[in-house]
């Protein structure tokens, strides 16, 4: 099953006559569904680095994390840094499993499969992508006088974030869905004697796009 979404989020600002706005799509592809969530099994997040020009943000993974577990509290989510330390070394970018296929061969390390037992892990979500900064206008100017200090001027920019989620069983050690996000926004900088930023939540957007997807498939109350 394969569905999309698309939404616009415009923020108002200070100045009645400027915004910021967001519009983001989310396309969910769902291979299989659990019926009834997940018990009393876990799920780890986690984010792809091995690339060599860019990696998925921390902030970014700890953010789908909290996003899940604030709105379905029955879902245990262990923390990535709590996941990467007691699996150590086998899920550094280095020697992470790149196909659920690899589940198999990290089995046999006995340390592997005693933790993983003991986590309780059921799904493992790979998130893969970056939030990255587009292109930029305008100018500001700052100085400093005799009556004080001030800044004129206008800048925007825009920020593209781009994310990908795939999910695993862990136990039939398969890929069961894959949902893949994208948030583009607009910032800008009026400056009237007081820069005022006002920015674009392109990465949040992104996040609650992708969290409110994985939760139709790990939750029970969706």
């Amino acid at each position: 099953m394969m569905r999309a979404l698309a939404r616009c989020l415009c923020l108002g600002a200070v100045i009645a006559t400027t915004s910021a706005c967001v519009t983001s799509t989310v396309d969910e592809m769902v291979f299989s569904e659990p019926l009834e969530g997940i018990g009393d099994s876990s799920v780890v997040i986690l984010g792809r680095r091995h690339a060599s020009d860019y990696e998925t943000e921390p902030d970014f993974i700890e953010c789908v994390g909290d996003h899940i577990a604030a709105r379905d509290k029955s879902i245990t989510v262990i923390g990535e840094l709590d996941f990467i330390n007691a699996l150590y070394p086998w899920f550094e970018p280095r020697t992470a499993p790149l196909k659920p296929q690899d589940i198999d061969k990290l089995l046999l390390q006995e340390p592997v499969a005693l933790k993983m037992a003991e986590l309780k892990t059921e799904y493992m979500i790979w998130i893969d992508g970056s939030t990255v900064r587009g292109d930029s206008a305008g100018s500001m100017t700052c100085g400093v006088g005799p009556g004080g200090g001030g800044c004129f001027g206008f800048g925007t920019w825009s920020d593209d974030a781009n994310y990908e989620a795939a999910i695993w069983d862990f136990t039939d050690q398969i890929e069961v869905g894959r949902v893949n996000t994208s948030a583009t926004g607009q910032s800008y900088m009026p400056a009237v004697i007081i820069p005022i930023p006002i920015i674009a939540p392109v990465q949040g957007t992104a996040c609650d796009g992708i969290g409110d997807q994985l939760l139709e498939f790990l939750s029970s109350e969706y």
